[in-house]
């Protein structure tokens, strides 16, 4: 295989945050599916690997909680047993916490929907704070345990849970059901009911499901296999927050945030593969 320029890199980047399947891109620039495939592979470790060590200490004041669904070679009702058993096919789950103010995504997970789960993201998110926080959730169940774990009751938590009309039918089916109302379930703390709401967490769902093709309901372009399903889902999150300006805020979160003083264009993130290429070939 012919290694990518760095222009050719940037452009294929640039086509898969802007929510271009895989087949898209090597149809318009002339790459391989397996160069693509192998160019998200890198991409998606070197954008972990590099929001893992910058957001450290943050002086975030109000979290969003919220899981958006997603599946991995097979839905979960098509996957065979011995997949869904291995974590090869079925649900993948996509846990965000998005900063209210900044906008910023601190922290993801991709995986089941289980307490493990919640547990692991939590756990991760407590440890990349500098402060106590305001945290909101839906009503999952699981969220209860994770956060008196990870936040050992320092943390101001209540519970948004939402109440639905019926399903819609005939050709209103894939219309989401009318909310009717919600009820705001103080957990721990002392949480400000002005402030208990999912509402921007459930924006940065579309968020994903625009800019990540591989998220896009009804289509052929799902993940197929869930290591790379969770690579797509960090380089997302590195476009998101450092190169994607904020339609409100007029900045990306990363600026909102203090993490970065200025706005990154795609070759910032060509330089971030780049740099975590040498740490990888120095730590080898």
């Amino acid at each position: 295989m012919n290694r990518l320029t760095r222009n050719e890199r940037a452009k294929i980047i640039h086509l898969l945050c802007e929510g271009m399947s895989i087949r898209a891109v090597t149809r318009l620039t002339g790459a391989s599916k397996t160069t693509v495939s192998k160019l998200v592979v890198d991409m998606g470790q070197a954008a972990a690997w590099y929001q893992d060590r910058v957001f450290q200490s943050l002086s975030c004041k109000r979290l969003q909680i919220d899981e958006i669904w997603g599946f991995v070679g097979a839905k979960q009702k098509n996957a065979s047993e011995e997949a869904k058993a291995a974590g090869t096919a079925g649900d993948a789950w996509l846990w965000v916490a998005t900063d209210a103010d900044t906008k910023l995504v601190p922290c993801w997970h991709v995986g089941t929907r289980g307490g493990d789960a919640a547990m692991e993201f939590i756990d991760d998110l407590a440890s990349r704070l500098a402060n106590r926080v305001q945290v909101t959730t839906d009503g999952h169940k699981a969220y209860l345990n994770a956060i008196d774990t990870a936040f050992g009751g320092e943390v101001d938590y209540a519970m948004l849970v939402k109440l639905y009309g019926p399903e819609p039918g005939g050709e209103k089916r894939y219309s989401p059901a009318e909310c009717t109302g919600a009820i705001k379930t103080p957990i721990q703390g002392n949480p400000d009911a002005a402030h208990i709401s999912t509402s921007f967490a459930e924006r940065n769902n579309l968020n994903i499901r625009m800019h990540s093709r591989r998220m896009t309901r009804l289509t052929n372009a799902f993940s197929k296999k869930m290591e790379n399903h969770a690579h797509a889902m960090a380089l997302h999150f590195l476009y998101y927050n450092f190169v994607r300006v904020h339609k409100t805020l007029k900045i990306t979160p990363a600026m909102a945030a203090g993490v970065t003083d200025r706005l990154w264009e795609i070759g910032d993130i060509v330089s971030v593969l780049e740099t975590w290429e040498v740490t990888k070939r120095n730590a080898d």
